[in-house]
């Protein structure tokens, strides 16, 4: 981990928009706590998008308008994994408790489930429905492409690029 000096750009852009950035979530979800836990979300993705590349950061023009592009999509994820953690537990309420997973087993069950959600969230849009149609709706590649109107090599090459990111070592 790098020490940052007074002068590095991501500390800068910290220092001087971390509080209406925290301001800005915290209208958005009502609640302080987790605009903080989201503020801090956005500038990990932003030290990370900015990793190596020290000029970067300091060339930002509007970092207001960055900071809320990088904030929407964190927003955007945790209502995901809001809506995904509460279809899990509606699930689970439906299942009779002898057969419900123990408290260990539904935590490493909805990690699962959120990795595979992240996973799908990184296909393109054709890649990922392709997938689904494939993997849940059960459907031929030939099936596949007449229902969606594209070419069967396309569908071929997505469902290679699905299957290159399922099979992908994650960090």
């Amino acid at each position: 981990m790098r020490v940052s000096s007074p002068t590095d750009p991501i500390t800068a852009l910290y220092s001087e928009h971390n509080g209406w950035l925290h301001g800005w979530l915290r209208k958005k979800l009502g609640c302080a706590h987790n605009a903080a836990d989201l503020a801090q979300d956005t500038f990990i993705r932003i030290v990370t998008a900015f990793k190596g590349k020290d000029d970067a950061a300091a060339q930002l023009r509007e970092p207001r308008a960055y900071l809320t592009t990088v904030a929407t999509r964190v927003l955007s994820n945790h209502y995901r994994r809001q809506s995904l953690e509460q279809a899990y537990a509606d699930a689970l309420r439906q299942l009779p408790e002898s057969v419900a997973p123990a408290p260990e087993q539904r935590l490493i069950i909805l990690e699962t489930l959120n990795e595979i959600d992240a996973l799908l969230d990184s296909l393109p849009h054709k890649a990922r429905t392709v997938f689904l149609a494939a993997q849940l709706d059960g459907l031929t590649y030939n099936e596949i492409a007449l229902q969606y109107g594209i070419a069967a090599r396309s569908v071929r090459r997505y469902m290679a690029l699905a299957y290159e990111r399922c099979l992908a070592p994650h960090a």
